[in-house]
C-alpha cells in the first residue's frame, strides 16, 4: 500500500518579511517529487507538543482513515497541534511557507517566532488525490477578470495566484493588513491593482469598489465571518454566481482549527461541495 502525503521537514532559514509575516524555507529528503497542482497549495503541518524535538505520528504507510483514527488516538499531550498553510514557493528540494505572527497567537505562530535552522516539523501534502476537481489556473484563466481578497493571513495563497495570472489579466486585490508596514510587493505577470485596507475594512472596502464589467472569478479567505459576509454581498448585492466564487475561512474569532465546527462552518463545507460537484460536471 503507498505511503500518506507525509513528510517531517528541517527549517533550513528563517527571514522576517515584515513585522507580521515571516518566511521559513524548509528542506526534506523527498520534496523533489511533491505534484505541481497549481497555485494556492494547501498543506496541514503538524507542530510539536513541548518536549518534543519531531512531532509524534502513526507510520505514514496505509489508508487515510486509519491513520487519521491513530493520530486522534494518541493522547492530548502528546499529540501535534494541525495547522492549515499554502505553499508560498519551491526550490530544488525547498519549500517556503509563510507564517503570521501574533505575540499571544496559536502554536503555529509562538513557533514560528522561535524557528531557527534545525528545528523540525511534519507535513501533509500536497497530494493530487485532494486537488480541486477544477485547477485554480483554468478558473483564472476563463475569466474575463479575477477578485482576490482576504486578510493578512490570505496573502501568501494571493501572492501564488497572482504569480500564476496570465500575462495581462485583469485582477483586482484587496488585502486587509492592519499594519502598514506589512504591506508586500506581489510579483505579477497580470494587470493588476492592489487595494490595501486597514483593520477590519476590507468588507466595506470591496463593497464600496466599482468592479470591471466582463465574467469575474473571486477568490476570498482569512476571518471566517468576513468571508461569510464577503461571499454574501458578491451574490445578493453584485449579482456573482456562486459556482463563481471559491472561499475559504482560514480562521475564526475566538475558535481554532482545535475546536468543533460551529453551524455556519458546516454550512460553508456544503456550499464548498456543491461549488465542487457543479464545476465536476461542466468539465
Amino acid at each position: 500500500m503507498p505511503r500518506l502525503p507525509i513528510r517531517t521537514l528541517e527549517v533550513v532559514r528563517v527571514r522576517s518579511l515584515s513585522p507580521g509575516m515571516a518566511r521559513v524555507t524548509f528542506t526534506a529528503d523527498d520534496l523533489t517529487g511533491l505534484p505541481q497542482t497549481g497555485p494556492d497549495q494547501q498543506v496541514k503541518l503538524y507542530f510539536p507538543r513541548p518536549g518534543q524535538d519531531t512531532p509524534l505520528l502513526p507510520d505514514a504507510d496505509g489508508e487515510l482513515m486509519s491513520w487519521y483514527a491513530a493520530f486522534t488516538a494518541i493522547p492530548e499531550p502528546q499529540r501535534p497541534w494541525m495547522r492549515s498553510f499554502t505553499l508560498r514557493a519551491r526550490g530544488h528540494n525547498t519549500v517556503d511557507i509563510d507564517f503570521v505572527l501574533h505575540g499571544s497567537g496559536g502554536p503555529a505562530s509562538r513557533w514560528a517566532l522561535r524557528a531557527r535552522p534545525g528545528d523540525r516539523l511534519a507535513m501533509f501534502g500536497p497530494s493530487s488525490d485532494f486537488a480541486r476537481p477544477v485547477p485554480l489556473d483554468r478558473d483564472l484563466a476563463e475569466a474575463d477578470w479575477v477578485l482576490l481578497a482576504g486578510d493578512l493571513s490570505a496573502l501568501p495563497a494571493i501572492g501564488t495566484l497572482l504569480e500564476a495570472l496570465p500575462y495581462g489579466k485583469r485582477a483586482e486585490v484587496f488585502v486587509e493588513a492592519g499594519d502598514p508596514r506589512d504591506r508586500q510587493d506581489l510579483p505579477t505577470r497580470g494587470a493588476v491593482t492592489v487595494h490595501w485596507t486597514g483593520g477590519g475594512a476590507l468588507v466595506d472596502t470591496v463593497a464600496g469598489a466599482e468592479f470591471p464589467g466582463g465574467r469575474v472569478f473571486a477568490w476570498l479567505a482569512g476571518e471566517a465571518s468576513a468571508v461569510r459576509r464577503l461571499r454574501r454581498h458578491l451574490v445578493a448585492e453584485r449579482g456573482i454566481a456562486k459556482s463563481a466564487i471559491d472561499f475559504s475561512g482560514y480562521w475564526r474569532r475566538a475558535l481554532t482549527q482545535d475546536d468543533a465546527p460551529t453551524g455556519e462552518d458546516m454550512a460553508d463545507a456544503q456550499d464548498l461541495l456543491a461549488r465542487a460537484q457543479e464545476l465536476q460536471a461542466r468539465s
